[in-house]
């Protein structure tokens, strides 16, 4: 099978795009076909287009929209490495940056210049993102001078506002209710954590609790197996309290969502790139992905946690209160690959806890515009 795609980088990741029309109808063999294509499971699918980590291993499916005032549809997936399965239960903020792009490529918008402004339907959250991106000649203009850590080189600012996103997978900014509590986890002991969702669930733990300062190195995070399976553990038994997934079938059937997320105050530490100095944050957080730390802090993740910073109570707001009082707008996330500001506004109606703005700044430009060729195989 010869399958029109295309690869964009979209922020500091890199999915795979496709039009809806161009995969099988039927779920199931549309998921054979994009494993395949991915050269999944395999560790370092070798054989198709993933690039073996879960910034890289992303897919996007695109079509028009079924939802009024609203432009297209957009679907993301995570797509399993060494398991067969994608997870379609949450989004990606930085795909979301290419999917204005990719529409446009494939004539599903028009284009306006100088800016080119689209509503898109994410179809695993149920929300509404506002994309609004540069456009000459009918075409993206990638090329700026706009900067965002975890990429190198700079481009086009792309503005993102994730609209109404507080419980895009569980109906619920605090699934539970609950600012914080205590859970009892089997090998990790008793823990203080803050389950929150906007634009994507997040359970977030003080990184002190699992026995870090929070000025680790991206390497000493990444190659500590023991820390990634506690993160684990502990993200598989809130998948069961969230209600996503039973504990026992969360990292086979659900393993993107919810996620997890270890925070720390305020300190410097080494990128790839350089220092972050203390004084640039307003805290520090690592998170992870399909169970492997992931290299640059998601957009939906940055989101998530400039809410719980700007809700009262959660362990990422005690946090954020010690250094920022005055409670500006904007929350500034240091992250292993640098950092990432987002623009967080949170009101009350009628006596509850809404997520009223949630905006922010990517880059993306296309890789690759062709075909992967995938054997008629898998569907046998």
């Amino acid at each position: 099978m010869k399958i029109p795609c295309a690869i964009y980088r979209g922020g500091t990741s890199k999915p795979i795009f496709f039009l809806e029309k161009d995969l099988p109808h039927d779920a199931k063999k549309r998921d054979q076909v994009v494993l395949a294509a991915f050269g999944s499971p395999d560790l370092r699918q070798i054989d198709g287009l993933g690039g073996a980590d879960p910034l890289t291993s992303k897919v996007a499916y695109i079509g028009p929209p079924t939802v009024p005032n609203t432009d297209i549809n957009y679907t993301f997936g995570y797509v399993g490495i060494i398991q067969p399965v994608i997870d379609y239960t949450g989004n990606c903020g930085n795909t979301s940056a290419a999917v204005g792009p990719f529409a446009l490529l494939r004539g599903l918008i028009e284009p306006k210049e100088p800016v080119t402004k689209v509503r898109i339907y994410n179809t695993n959250t149920k929300k509404v993102i506002v994309a609004e991106f540069p456009v000459r000649d009918g075409d993206l203009v990638s090329e700026g001078d706009f900067r965002i850590d975890g990429v190198p080189g700079t481009g086009s600012k792309i503005l993102l506002d994730f609209i109404n996103s507080g419980g895009a997978v569980t109906g619920k900014l605090l699934p539970t209710g609950k600012v914080k509590e205590e859970i009892r986890f089997p090998t990790v002991g008793t823990l203080t954590v803050s389950m929150v969702d906007a634009a994507n669930p997040f359970v977030f733990v003080r990184a002190k609790d699992l026995g870090l300062e929070g000025n680790e190195t991206l390497e000493e995070i990444a190659g500590n197996d023991e820390l990634l399976k506690k993160c684990e553990e502990i993200r598989s038994i809130v998948a069961e309290i969230m209600g996503i997934a039973k504990k026992e079938d969360a990292t086979r059937l659900s393993p993107g969502v919810p996620k997890i997320a270890f925070v720390s105050p305020p300190t410097s530490y080494l990128t790839p790139k350089g220092k972050v100095d203390a004084s640039e944050v307003d805290i520090v957080a690592w998170m992870t992905a399909l169970q492997k730390l992931h290299k640059a802090y998601a957009v939906t993740g940055a989101v998530c946690l400039g809410a719980a910073a700007k809700i009262d109570g959660t362990i990422v707001n005690g946090i954020y209160r010690e250094v920022q009082p005055g409670n500006p707008p904007a929350v500034r996330i240091g992250h292993p690959s640098g950092t990432i500001q987002v623009e967080i506004e949170i009101e009350k109606r009628n006596g509850q806890i809404e997520l009223s703005k949630a905006a922010l700044a990517r880059t993306a430009r296309m890789i690759m515009d062709g075909y992967v060729h995938v054997s008629d195989r898998v569907l046998r």
